[in-house]
């Protein structure tokens, strides 16, 4: 029988649609799941009063295993078919991360002070310190002067997680009334700060609200979740003064192209071969201080193990997304795509004179590989730089000081 579903409305209503929200123009649709019958269950009969006869030949053999071969694929890819379109239930649509009453039990690897904010935020931030994603999250956070707590998480044990369901990194826990509210995903993350920024929202977890999960099954029947409108503000009234819609409406596409297009060039150029993937984890275990948050056999775990693992996905990524022979080349090509764009503005950045969530977006996913041999042969064949380091220097400006 066939169910549908509108996904988020009740939810939804109460808190951001009862609101004006000018620049959301995000609707849940109706989705239409199927489900299935109950699996059939077959049942097998041994006759207990056979006849003896021949042994079987190895011709008939031979076919009987074919076709019990045959019914056993064709059984099991029928489980796979059936499982693709066993419908969601979505029960947590409207819940982006848990309210938890009582922080984690996990070590502060170090605290980013900024005297000068005054967002009155109290947030912990999960993370890999070379993580495009990440990265995004900080050099948010660091362009607009908030202070906050950092988790360096270890990425191949993953012990520091062992308190969430969404296993994901980055993750922000921020100090709420009620407890902590949790924050998944980068640009959702992105999203709903700078929103409760602009607004002067008094209670963050509503905020929170207006950026509903959604699960869903992918092509390969996997259960996903996805925040479908991530890439958007929420304002109470009307658009701030200084913005227009068709400026929002190109910072999104920005956003997105960074994390849909620009960050699958970077896995496959920075592990290209064996050297560089080491080289990459070596720089990144100096970054994230491996040396003094982790054990030695930790360190050379997540070194060794991850710089093999990576090499491998790296090669993977490259065909999954389509990049040429010359990795390299496809690294160039998306920079200079993005380069051509902010000098067509005939500005310093694609916000104008200051850098607006597509620039702090891309300068993120980029940073995470400064690094990295990859890194230094993009600044020697594209004009980037003209753009990352005037970027890299308004971000640390305004960066807190670090408090071990």
């Amino acid at each position: 029988f066939i169910v549908k579903l509108r996904l988020g409305l009740c939810k939804m209503a109460g808190v951001c649609f009862a609101k004006k929200i000018v620049n959301s123009l995000f609707s849940p649709k109706c989705f239409q799941v199927r489900v299935l019958s109950d699996p059939l269950y077959c049942k097998s009969y041994l006759s207990t009063n056979t006849i003896r006869s021949k042994p079987p030949s190895l011709l008939l053999l031979t076919v009987a295993g074919v076709g019990a071969g045959a019914v056993l694929g064709g059984g099991y890819s029928f489980y796979l078919i059936k499982q693709a379109n066993i419908p969601v239930s979505n029960e947590g649509v409207g819940i982006t991360g848990a309210l938890l009453k009582h922080f984690p039990d996990v070590s502060i690897s170090r605290k980013i002070y900024n005297a000068a904010d005054t967002s009155g935020l109290q947030l912990t931030l999960f993370q890999y310190p070379t993580c495009p994603f990440c990265c995004k999250v900080r050099a948010f956070l660091n362009f607009y002067g908030i202070s906050y707590d950092v988790v360096e998480v270890n990425p191949v044990l993953r012990q520091q997680m062992n308190w969430s369901e969404y296993k994901k990194v980055p993750i922000l826990l921020a100090k709420v009334e009620n407890g902590y509210q949790q924050l998944n995903d980068s640009s959702m993350i992105i999203s709903a700060l700078s929103s409760y920024l602009m607004e002067s929202q008094p209670n963050l977890s509503e905020m929170v609200k207006c950026y509903p999960s959604v699960s869903y099954r992918d092509d390969d029947g996997k259960l996903k979740s996805e925040v479908v409108n991530r890439y958007f503000l929420m304002f109470n009234a009307e658009i701030p003064k200084g913005r227009n819609k068709e400026e929002l409406e190109e910072e999104r596409k920005w956003r997105k192209w960074a994390d849909s297009v620009l960050v699958h060039t970077l896995s496959p150029n920075v592990y290209r071969t064996r050297a560089e993937a080491f080289q990459a984890f070596h720089w990144f275990s100096e970054v994230g201080e491996w040396d003094r948050l982790f054990s030695s056999w930790e360190r050379n775990l997540i070194v060794y193990a991850g710089a093999y693992a990576m090499l491998i996905i790296g090669k993977r990524l490259k065909r999954r997304h389509n990049l040429k022979d010359d990795v390299r080349q496809s690294l160039y090509d998306e920079c200079n795509h993005w380069m051509k764009s902010v000098k067509k503005k005939n500005t310093a950045f694609m916000g104008g004179s200051q850098p607006n969530l597509a620039d702090l977006a891309v300068y993120g996913v980029l940073s995470s590989i400064e690094g990295c041999d990859a890194f230094h042969d993009l600044l020697d064949n594209t004009k980037i730089g003209s753009w990352y380091w005037p970027m890299k220097e308004l971000v640390q400006s305004h960066t807190g000081v670090v408090i071990a």
